[in-house]
C-alpha cells in the first residue's frame, strides 16, 4: 500500500512540474510575440 501511494504521489509531483514548465514556456512565447508586434508596428 505504502509504495503505491509513493507512485502516485511521484507521479503527481510530475504532472504538476510539467504544468508549471508549459506555463512559463507559454509565457516567454507571448512576451517574444509582443516584442516582434511592437518592433513591427
Amino acid at each position: 500500500m505504502k509504495g503505491s501511494l509513493m507512485v502516485v504521489a511521484l507521479l503527481l509531483l510530475i504532472a504538476l512540474a510539467g504544468c508549471n514548465t508549459m506555463e512559463g514556456l507559454g509565457k516567454d512565447v507571448e512576451k517574444v510575440g509582443s516584442e516582434i508586434e511592437e518592433a513591427a508596428g
